[in-house]
């Protein structure tokens, strides 16, 4: 329909895509201490999960975030009280704006949300014993113009995943390294 109106709309995919009910921010799983999953809550992680993208003009939001707008013609969760999802800015999404109106919490948590496993205690404690930050909201993509061409636009939705480099250094290389940051400082000043 956006299309015969002249608005460009394309389809995205979405995998591992995170289904947040009470907009957290992370999927949580928790199990009971001999790792047996219990059902303390209805947040999911899907294997993939489609919808649109439009672009518009922002004034409602100002213009930082004109552009691709997320639209769900499937949405899962009430928003305002009615079946709705969206349009919510993939510029907000990224930035992590999570405040703004038109969903753009429950998008984000969708393709960013922390996969957070509880261990639950007979005592009703819970205690978090793992978290993924990188599951959710991997390959997302759209088709090529003209091609049947996969196009990642992961990056519009999220920043570069940041790999942790395990390495170790003495105290001394440490402290000189320091010293060396001053230096390059200093030149630069």
């Amino acid at each position: 329909v956006l299309r015969s109106l002249g608005i460009p709309t394309r389809v995205i995919t979405n995998f591992n895509s995170a289904h947040d009910r009470n907009i957290n921010l992370s999927i949580d799983k928790y199990v009971d201490i001999s790792g047996k999953t219990l059902h303390l809550t209805e947040d999911s992680v899907w294997n993939f999960h489609v919808w649109n993208e439009s672009w518009f003009l922002r004034r409602d939001l100002g213009s930082f975030y004109d552009g691709w707008q997320v639209l769900d013609a499937t949405p899962q969760e009430r928003s305002k009280g009615i079946y709705q999802c969206g349009p919510a800015s993939t510029r907000a999404i990224k930035e992590g704006d999570v405040n703004l109106d038109y969903d753009s919490s429950f998008v984000f948590a969708a393709v960013n949300a922390d996969y957070v496993t509880w261990i639950c205690y007979s005592n009703k404690r819970k205690e978090r014993i793992y978290s993924d930050t990188r599951k959710i909201g991997k390959f997302i993509s759209t088709k090529a113009v003209g091609t049947n061409s996969r196009v990642d636009v992961t990056a519009n939705y999220k920043y570069p995943e940041v790999k942790e480099i395990s390495f170790k250094i003495s105290y001394s290389q440490y402290k000189n390294s320091l010293m060396d940051d001053r230096k390059i400082l200093v030149t630069a000043v």
